[in-house]
């Protein structure tokens, strides 16, 4: 299965912020979205970084509770690791557990195509299972009679 799969069934929707909006403005976006990080982008279409929930967390524990008037871009990741429409989700899958981060954004021809979290790839994996373990339990039926 490739990314492109992915963003076929989830959409393209990437919440972005701008690099000088301030960690608690942050917080905000990530609850109302119910997500755990967004692109930092000045544009919506560009990646200047990413930051999560992690990042803030970390950030609240060096430098205590004024992070969150700082702005995003002091505590993002700014060398953003991006995956292409083209490539498998296995690839994916290897890039998030060796980097040891959850959320990669898509990048296509025209920029920035959507973003995909290690959820989307577990879930995407279970279904993969369940279509496995349904074939192979028709197939046994199938044989046994």
């Amino acid at each position: 299965m490739r990314i492109s799969d992915i963003i076929r069934t989830k959409g393209k929707a990437v919440v972005t912020v701008p690099p000088d909006v301030d960690v608690r403005t942050l917080l905000n976006v990530l609850a109302e979205n119910r997500i755990g990080a967004v692109v930092v982008s000045p544009d919506g279409s560009t990646i200047d970084g990413i930051v999560s929930e992690r990042d803030v967390v970390r950030a609240l524990a060096d430098r205590g509770a004024a992070v969150l008037s700082e702005p995003v871009s002091a505590i993002m990741t700014a060398e953003v690791q991006t995956c292409a429409p083209h490539q498998h989700i296995d690839e994916l899958a290897a890039a998030m557990t060796l980097g040891r981060f959850r959320h990669m954004p898509v990048v296509g021809e025209s920029g920035l195509d959507g973003i995909v979290s290690i959820g989307d790839v577990v879930k995407i994996r279970i279904t993969e299972l369940e279509v496995e373990r349904d074939s192979l339990s028709s197939y046994i039926r199938t044989a046994a009679t």
